[in-house]
């Protein structure tokens, strides 16, 4: 079982950036822990990491801070195609690659942004998430969208020399709490308005100040329980979009969590349905999503192909928060869970290995 209490693997075919040459791609996974490096790098810490397509964690000597990965740091905000962006007192976003397996662990790099810049009435504090238009802040036509929770969407062009934030006020309080996402079909960051019924879109261009809005209408719902309607009426409810660009397609998911009842509360998760969406803004329900797989956690969401990688269960999706590991099988429904503490709660999309 991939959930729970991790058993420590090393490998003599790992090296220390914890993938074999041999492999074309490093497969998803997410970040358990880190081993502090003891009293003479006491900042540092060797990277504890889960792959999507094993059953053990995979203990590396990859080093990256500890406050990185650790919770009570608070110092990062969210992650996007292996960078994750931190946010100190100092009110500069920065990205960083420490947890991107491919990345040099000795010579780690850090993208700062520029000062943030808050809109009246809106907060630059909390952090809804982060998302790219591209796999590398370094390209130069990256764009950088950071969602506060609350009515303010900001956006940046890190790689340009003389780049700023383009500060977007969301006027529909239905998004205020939903995180965003970027679409390689449209060229634009959606965002899921809450309850699932609106997609709304931004860019720099013709929908920065007016957003395009979609109406979803959902098909195919399933038959349910008075126990299971109570019992999803009675959990906090949170939407997500997902674009698989192998297949070209869309999905809404709709995450189902409620506190546990004994012990200290922690969120573990209750249902999940997905709603594969078409141009005519139907979301329809569906149980099967091919050879696919999907990531919820902090990150910015993404699917991979499950084929790609040996011992990949396809038609699932994992999702990742501070205080659970979930697996949810679409086919029947069923749902493994394991509740643990995350102090880096996101998965990190597959990462190209340089031959």
């Amino acid at each position: 079982l991939r959930l729970g209490k991790p058993v420590f693997v090393r490998s003599s075919l790992l090296h220390s950036n914890g993938f074999s040459t041999s492999l074309l791609q490093i497969p998803p996974y997410h970040v358990f822990s880190a081993d502090p490096c003891g009293s003479r790098y006491p900042e540092l810490g060797k990277l504890i990491i889960f792959k999507a397509n094993e059953y053990d964690s995979t203990h590396l000597e990859k080093k990256v801070p500890m406050e990185l990965v650790d919770g009570k740091a608070m110092v990062t905000i969210g992650s996007s195609h292996g960078w994750v962006a931190t946010l100190k007192d100092d009110g500069v976003v920065r990205l960083q690659d420490d947890l991107n397996l491919v990345a040099s662990d000795t010579d780690p790099k850090r993208i700062p942004m520029p000062p943030l810049v808050t809109l009246p009435h809106c907060q630059t504090q909390v952090v809804t998430n982060v998302a790219m238009s591209s796999s590398s802040p370094e390209d130069e036509d990256c764009l950088v969208a950071v969602k506060f929770l609350g009515p303010q969407l900001s956006l940046c062009r890190p790689a340009h020399s003389n780049s700023e934030w383009t500060n977007i006020r969301i006027q529909n309080p239905c998004f205020y709490s939903s995180p965003a996402m970027f679409s390689k079909k449209d060229g634009m960051f959606h965002i899921p308005g809450s309850g699932g019924h609106l997609i709304g879109s931004w860019d720099l261009h013709k929908h920065k100040n007016k957003p395009k809005i979609q109406r979803l209408r959902f098909k195919n719902l399933p038959e349910l329980t008075k126990t299971k309607r109570e019992l999803l009426h009675s959990c906090c409810t949170s939407e997500h979009l997902v674009e698989s660009r192998t297949t070209n397609e869309t999905f809404l998911v709709k995450w189902y969590r409620k506190a546990t009842t004994s012990g200290v509360v922690k969120m573990k998760t209750r249902a999940l349905m997905v709603f594969k969406l078409d141009e005519e803004g139907n979301a329809v329900y569906t149980q099967d999503i091919g050879d696919l797989c999907i990531f919820l956690s902090k990150s910015e969401p993404f699917c991979v192909t499950a084929s790609s990688f040996p011992g990949m269960c396809s038609n699932q999706v994992h999702t990742l928060d501070v205080d659970e590991d979930a697996l949810v099988d679409l086919s029947d429904s069923s749902i493994i869970s394991g509740i643990c503490t995350f102090g880096a709660p996101y998965y990190i999309p597959p990462q190209k290995v340089d031959s």
